[in-house]
């Protein structure tokens, strides 16, 4: 792979929060710097970075915090949970990938944006909320949000009734030029946060911020195909991607094709929680003229740049 290329990385909730025992501040801090430790060794190989990253848990703990205080302080909108993640969880990455640079001599530069993704207004997603989020809420409180706040309330699996927002899919990143330029002059990215914060556009041409949640693999692979990014790698907890995956016939796959992954799809390997939307991303972005799309966890993300680990999927 000749250097300079240009990767996009987008990090996945296992790279922050490790599991319900280890969710605080200094917890996601600690494992982003486990991360980022092998971004640092991408970016000092040469290659030019744009790190994307989840942001689930983050927006759940400010709900959540903004439930418990709401009689005391005014309740947090999505959007703004949105901005606040992408701040917190920019600084995280900023602050080690930085450190890990400065540590190994390499002398890049590492900047966070604030990132606004343009969906349509019109998009069917805002008709059929169905991205859970937040808390559990007994029956009598969901009621009380549905006629006080107009929230949309759905029952979850027997375990409470939780809020559930649009989900629509991303159209334009707003602050794409800048990352552009960013990147034209050597400094390593993280954009697109969560997805980024989920805009629509007025007639007029205002932007603004609504209640959604954007899936951040499709956000990452549309930054990722406009900038004309040659690989696409996405992290998560397992280190290739599986066929019959926990059953005892699993079988981990090396390389796949477009038109595989569009088969296993449909015969039903990929979950739409987990690896569907991953693997609807890296269709999308070869499809797109990418050269190949990466799913792997984040130990092996040198070792699979370099095409010895984790599955490679090609056009």
């Amino acid at each position: 792979m000749p250097k300079g290329e240009l990767v996009v990385i987008a990090i996945g909730g296992n790279s922050l929060i490790k599991d319900a025992e280890h969710s605080t501040v200094y917890d996601q801090y600690k494992a982003c710097g486990e991360t980022t430790e092998h971004i640092a060794g991408i970016v000092e190989a040469g290659h030019r970075v744009v790190v994307t990253h989840g942001n689930g848990p983050q927006v759940g703990f400010i709900l959540l915090r903004s439930e418990i205080a709401k009689d005391s302080i005014h309740q947090v909108p999505l959007d703004t949970c949105g901005a606040d993640t992408q701040g917190a969880i920019g600084y995280q990455i900023v602050q080690t990938l930085g450190n890990e640079l400065r540590f190994r001599g390499a002398g890049r530069e590492v900047v966070a944006v604030v990132t606004q993704t343009v969906v349509d207004a019109d998009d069917p997603g805002f008709a059929d909320p169905s991205k859970p989020i937040g808390p559990f809420y007994s029956a009598e409180n969901a009621r009380r949000y549905q006629e006080r706040d107009g929230w949309h309330m759905k029952e979850d699996a027997g375990r409470g009734w939780r809020r559930v927002v649009a989900s629509p899919r991303p159209l334009e990143i707003i602050e794409e030029p800048v990352i552009r330029m960013l990147l034209d002059q050597g400094v390593t990215v993280v954009a697109v946060g969560g997805g980024g914060i989920p805009t629509i556009r007025r007639p007029d041409g205002r932007l603004e911020g609504v209640a959604a949640v954007i899936d951040k693999d499709l956000a990452s692979c549309l930054l990722a195909g406009n900038l004309g990014a040659s690989t696409l790698m996405m992290s998560t907890a397992v280190e290739k991607v599986a066929l019959a995956y926990g059953k005892p016939e699993q079988r981990d796959i090396d390389r796949m094709t477009v038109a595989e992954a569009r088969r296993y799809m449909r015969e039903g390997h990929f979950a739409p929680g987990s690896m569907g939307p991953k693997i609807e991303a890296a269709i999308e972005f070869l499809e797109r003229g990418g050269a190949r799309a990466i799913v792997t966890h984040p130990e092996t993300m040198e070792a699979a740049l370099r095409g010895e680990a984790g599955t490679q999927i090609v056009p």
